[in-house]
């Protein structure tokens, strides 16, 4: 009964977004700086395609893969290959677009200011699904300032003894990476995962679950854990 419990409260809360999450820029200054992109865009309610696709939920789709949009064939060719949008190829694309996809029609000639590009990004972010604001999930993927102790950071998972602690995580966080509502965690560099873990295990992340679950964890749990999910292919 208690472990029934605990997984109905687990499913509910793990929507929960972080307190302290880092944000991508300032979207007020990127809405100014999409004037830039009104030419050939729209995005927000109502959102039709123009000269190129509408930018709702961009974060997490494959390059090339938004339906009914006639792409050039090598942003589609980049997307077949395994091209996706997240916060760092779209800084890539918008820097330059014909330096991560050489033949594509996109004619702007790029946002060379990393700060404008980062608050253009937190201005679209606002169209993409959630959770917006967990700093390793999309939309965000931006990374953690930590204090977690080197030696701990250096421990060696063992992922056969992560995959028998995995069953608790999996209640929420989809084994094939699938991201819907709920961040992914498979395929997480395994040090970003530990940083995560001890992020809510000292209480300095704000989520009531995974506060609870960290808590109970051994250092060498969290790294077996680690281990088994950095190396899971979806």
């Amino acid at each position: 009964m208690w472990r029934s419990a605990f997984t109905i409260l687990a499913l509910a809360v793990c929507i929960v977004q972080a307190a302290n999450a880092q944000a991508l820029g300032d979207p007020d200054k990127g809405e100014k700086l999409f004037a830039q992109c009104k030419g050939c865009h729209q995005v927000g309610q109502g959102a039709k395609d123009r000269v190129g696709p509408h930018l709702n939920f961009l974060f997490g789709r494959r390059a090339g893969a938004h339906e009914g949009y006639r792409y050039s064939k090598d942003l589609a060719r980049a997307g077949a290959n395994g091209l996706e949008w997240h916060a760092d190829t779209l800084d890539i694309y918008i820097e330059n677009p014909k330096n991560l996809v050489s033949g594509t029609r996109m004619s702007f000639r790029g946002m060379k200011d990393p700060e404008d590009r980062a608050d253009l990004l937190a201005y679209l972010r606002k169209f993409s699904d959630n959770p917006a604001n967990i700093p390793e999930a999309d939309p965000t993927a931006t990374g953690t300032d930590h204090d977690v102790d080197p030696e701990i950071l250096a421990i060696v998972g063992d992922p056969e003894y992560g995959e028998y602690l995995s069953s608790e995580c999996t209640t929420c966080h989809q084994a094939d990476g699938g991201d819907s509502g709920i961040p992914s965690i498979t395929l997480w560099p395994e040090e970003d995962f530990v940083i995560a873990m001890y992020a809510y295990k000292t209480k300095r992340r704000n989520h009531p679950v995974m506060q609870m679950i960290a808590g109970r964890l051994s250092d060498e749990e969290i790294a077996a854990l680690a281990a088994y999910f950095g190396a899971l292919e979806p």
